[in-house]
């Protein structure tokens, strides 16, 4: 009777601990598919074969199904882990960079990339499609308050000229990105590194 009180003590214990255990790998493997599908639809776009995705990312279709029961589910899912991406990094950049202003280029780097990289998503973005009407204020939501810290941060130090908004700034960088999906010759990165130098407070 003992015995068999100790084993299920034991088989509960073992279930509390597996509960955890589980739930970190399901979050584990859903943002290694994340990070897979942000890689092939760099590649290869959106319409990519979601075969291709679970393969870079070790996992089986299942997993991905799993997570993601349709393509819709996964491009919204990957949009929303990239701009989170980059408005976490902004916090990050001001606390380990010499000065805000090197933190505002640093960030820019990241929103260039983000804003070229999603090849395809535009598209996807514009269509009717249930899903996507919020994510552009979604977007905005989440990054302009971040260029924006970044932004008064220069200012304040003294680094940067005043006139000028995060939403202004973000739609100026995004204008330069503009055809780099179809050129490999376009650095949209020097471009932005030149309209952020020209922020600079003249002496």
């Amino acid at each position: 009777m003992s015995d068999g009180g100790n084993d299920a003590v034991n088989q509960s214990e073992h279930g509390v601990a597996a509960g955890p255990s589980r739930r970190k790998d399901a979050r584990r493997n859903k943002e290694t598919l994340l990070e897979a599908a942000a890689a092939v639809f760099v590649t290869s776009g959106v319409d990519a074969p979601v075969r291709d995705i679970a393969s870079r990312a070790g996992v089986g279709l299942g997993t991905l199904y799993r997570h993601f029961p349709t393509r819709a589910d996964l491009i919204i899912a990957v949009y929303r882990h990239q701009v989170e991406a980059c408005a976490e990094a902004g916090p990050v950049l001001l606390e380990s960079t010499p000065s805000p202003h090197d933190a505002l280029r640093q960030w820019i780097d990241l929103f260039v990339d983000f804003l070229v990289t999603k090849h395809g998503l535009a598209a996807v973005l514009r269509s009717d499609q249930a899903g996507f009407e919020g994510l552009h204020a979604y977007f905005l939501d989440r990054l302009v308050p971040v260029c924006t810290q970044l932004l008064d941060a220069a200012r304040t130090a003294g680094e940067i000229r005043e006139d000028i908004t995060a939403l202004t700034l973000m739609r100026g960088v995004g204008n330069l990105c503009i055809g780099a999906e179809t050129d490999p010759d376009y650095d949209a990165r020097r471009l932005a590194a030149v309209l952020v130098d020209g922020l600079r407070r003249l002496s």
